[in-house]
């Protein structure tokens, strides 16, 4: 199963600290965030890597270089941010048609992958605890399956998921940017062909300087 990794965004929130620096590029106690990501799927035996690049995406092309299997590497550049959607849309092709990994490059997440299945039909979302920053959740589970309530769910997802290429096919004529959550996986979630599975290991989302110094401050004390 090859994987691909979310990295074009602007980083908007990070500022300033995004203003010269990609988001995925920023250090926790020594790691670049997107290493640490690339580092936890190759620990379940994941070789292939496409990510996406677009906002000073050409500091990631060389930070990456000389990374352990930095040949197996793919980098789809956008001439601007197409939304998480959009990205994989744009990498289609490079997809191919069996199921992928999918995970952002703004979380520290270390999940047991041995959970997740090779196949799913359309996804399967991997879901965390909800934190203090989105408290209502995005979805709950019943068993397996994914839907989501109109107040309080009882999980978030945790930004990474098994996705399912076939779930593009409605959307190939679709106009950048758009986004993964609301366009495609929302409308798959309401017609019950979403799966997800709880993992309580640890996770953050690393999406503000004040959770980017929470991050190195927590991860300091693990260590």
């Amino acid at each position: 199963m090859r994987a691909m990794i979310l990295a074009a965004g602007l980083g908007s929130r990070m500022q300033p600290l995004t203003r010269d620096l990609p988001k995925p590029l920023l250090d926790v106690n020594g790691i670049s965030l997107i290493e640490y990501t690339i580092n936890n799927l190759r620990n379940y035996g994941i070789k292939e890597f496409i990510i996406n690049v677009s906002y000073l995406g050409e500091k990631i092309k060389l930070a990456l270089e000389s990374i352990e299997g930095a040949s197996n590497i793919i980098f789809l550049d956008e001439p601007y941010p197409f939304g998480t959607g959009g990205a994989l849309l744009n990498a289609k092709d490079s997809l191919g048609s069996a199921p992928f990994i999918l995970s952002t490059s703004d979380i520290l997440f270390n999940p047991d992958l041995t959970k997740i299945p090779d196949n799913v039909e359309t996804a399967h979302l991997i879901a965390t605890k909800n934190p203090d920053h989105n408290k209502g959740g995005d979805f709950s589970l019943n068993e397996e399956s994914v839907f989501i309530n109109e107040g309080f769910n009882d999980y978030t997802y945790s930004g990474l998921s098994v996705i399912n290429p076939r779930v593009l096919e409605n959307h190939v004529s679709r106009d950048y940017p758009f986004d993964l959550w609301g366009t495609i996986l929302t409308p798959l979630i309401k017609s019950s062909k979403v799966t997800g599975h709880f993992d309580d290991s640890f996770w953050m989302d690393v999406g503000t300087p004040d959770r980017l110094k929470l991050a190195r401050t927590v991860l300091k004390d693990q260590n």
